[in-house]
């Protein structure tokens, strides 16, 4: 038995009360004492309501949003010993996805409360943590110009449309230094530095990646012709091995120099605009709760001491 406390973003809940109803009587079941109820402010993340819970003594943290709200959330909890338990509820849902959690708010509350239990590790940049990924270029891009409208009625799929409309501009070139070597210069569309590998829509751009390893995964994303662009896809779907146009490194700092200003994004929120992007692993920073039974990744991640 643990107390426990929500924090959760209205603006990301279809008919609020049926979801707090459905939530208190999941906990209740589980024979847990009635957790502590906070809301986002209007435009706000829940880093202040995140913060309030952990002061009152909440040792499990019920955070329902997006994956903004939940790194809003890992920012406060991080290096603590509270544990994240997601309840997913935005476009992408990219860490509940790659923590292969339910979708359902009473069996998020089964997770938290029969489930497991692992440390992750968190990228920094800037002084702000995320828990999927940091970008510089296309992929930022996409999410400056995807209104909160597009992605509350398309979902994912709406990135696809902004990116669209730039895949005919010329690539850049990124001077790309991993753990301090000497620089890798690339013509690139963009460059991720990501925690995760699974995206929305069965696409898994990084196999190899765990979240519990000490690294970060480094995408450096480069085709030039719509050939490639289609050979990168279909690699990602599975259908093809990788092609040259898509490297990946393993790091525990990456530092992307460009020459002119670029948009930047951080766990699909943008950044403004710069000509570099500094990001650092932060290692089992973050407890979070899983499923006894995930997916086989999950299964073969390590426990908390």
């Amino acid at each position: 038995m643990a107390r426990s406390a929500v924090v959760v973003n209205p603006a990301r809940i279809q008919n609020l009360p049926t979801w707090r109803r459905k939530l208190f009587r999941a906990v209740e079941r589980s024979g847990w004492p009635e957790p502590a109820w906070y809301e986002t402010t209007k435009g706000g993340e829940g880093r202040p309501e995140a913060r309030e819970a952990v002061a009152r003594g909440a040792e499990v943290l019920f955070v329902g949003g997006g994956d903004g709200t939940l790194r809003a959330a890992a920012s406060i909890l991080a290096g603590t010993d509270v544990a994240l338990a997601a309840i997913p509820a935005g476009t992408g849902n990219v860490l509940a996805l790659n923590l292969g959690l339910p979708t359902d708010v009473a069996d998020c509350v089964l997770v938290a409360t029969r489930g497991g239990r692992i440390r992750i590790d968190l990228g920094e940049i800037e002084g702000r943590v995320f828990t999927i990924a940091a970008g510089i270029g296309l992929d930022a891009q996409m999410m400056v110009e995807t209104s909160n409208r597009a992605k509350s009625r398309l979902g994912w799929p709406a990135y696809v449309a902004a990116a669209l409309r730039h895949l005919s501009e010329p690539r850049f070139e990124a001077e790309i230094s991993l753990d301090g070597g000497p620089p890798l210069r690339r013509q690139v569309r963009s460059v991720l530095v990501a925690n995760v590998g699974r995206l929305p829509g069965g696409i898994s751009l990084i196999p190899s990646a765990r979240p519990d390893d000490g690294e970060l995964n480094i995408v450096v994303i480069g085709p030039r012709w719509l050939h490639e662009w289609a050979g990168i896809w279909f690699s990602l779907i599975g259908r093809r091995p990788r092609g040259g146009r898509l490297e990946t490194f393993r790091a525990r700092r990456a530092l992307i120099r460009t020459e002119h200003p670029r948009a930047r994004e951080l766990d699909g929120d943008p950044l403004s605009a710069g000509t570099s992007l500094d990001v650092r692993v932060r290692p089992a920073a973050l407890t979070v709760c899983i499923p006894e039974a995930g997916p086989p990744e999950v299964r073969r991640w390590g426990r908390p001491d």
